[in-house]
């Protein structure tokens, strides 16, 4: 019985060792894919990120900060500024982060709408909550048509379809959370592009393959 018991304690081991040396790796080639992509595009829109207001953050967000090029207020219409930003942003983009070395790690790009937690009139702060929470999510709608509708990105259609979305998320996570004056207000309200990952994906299937047994 000591005997089997050993036997099961040193396959519990060596099963654990192997999750934690392919969690290590998954882990790792997410840091140098992020870290390439990241210096990709930096190379990419260099002289273009302060042109056009926007900036690239440690995360591989692309954050266009200026609201008064993105939208009218209370309105999800885009500027035709904007428009013509995302007309020279969004191709440029889409041929990165498809290009061959980084297309299987990819697993979301999500356009991200946020606003202020100010909604004119409105004094009850849930109420203006939910009024610019419906605002943002029309507004990414707008950007997510507009930029699939981008001739230069039809060839691409199908997997642009699966994996960019679009997301309003109200006043949910801000920049400054003191918006007494308008400056904060303005801070808030932006437009982002976030890329995301299969690396949690990949850690899961592989904890599944070793659960099962498989090599």
């Amino acid at each position: 019985m000591t005997g089997l018991m050993l036997v099961f304690m040193l396959l519990a081991a060596a099963f654990m060792m192997r999750v934690e040396q392919t969690t290590t790796l998954v882990v790792k080639e997410y840091e140098e894919t992020k870290s390439d992509l990241l210096q990709a595009l930096q190379k990419e829109f260099a002289t273009d990120l302060k042109q056009w207001n926007a900036e690239l953050l440690g995360d591989m967000t692309i954050r266009f900060n200026d609201p008064t090029v993105l939208f009218t207020t209370g309105s999800a219409d885009l500027k035709p500024q904007f428009k013509d930003i995302l007309g020279r942003f969004f191709p440029r983009y889409v041929a990165l982060i498809t290009s061959g070395k980084y297309r299987s790690a990819i697993k979301e790009i999500r356009i991200e709408g946020h606003t202020s937690a100010v909604w004119q009139g409105q004094s009850d702060q849930k109420n203006a909550y939910f009024l610019n929470m419906a605002l943002s999510q029309a507004r990414t709608r707008s950007a997510l048509e507009y930029v699939l509708r981008l001739p230069s990105v039809e060839e691409d259609q199908q997997w642009l379809i699966g994996h960019v979305t679009a997301n309003g998320l109200s006043s949910s996570k801000p920049i400054s959370r003191d918006e007494k004056t308008e400056k904060a207000q303005l801070t808030n309200q932006r437009v982002e592009f976030r890329i995301v990952t299969n690396a949690s994906d990949r850690m899961d299937q592989i904890a599944r393959d070793l659960k099962a047994g498989n090599p």
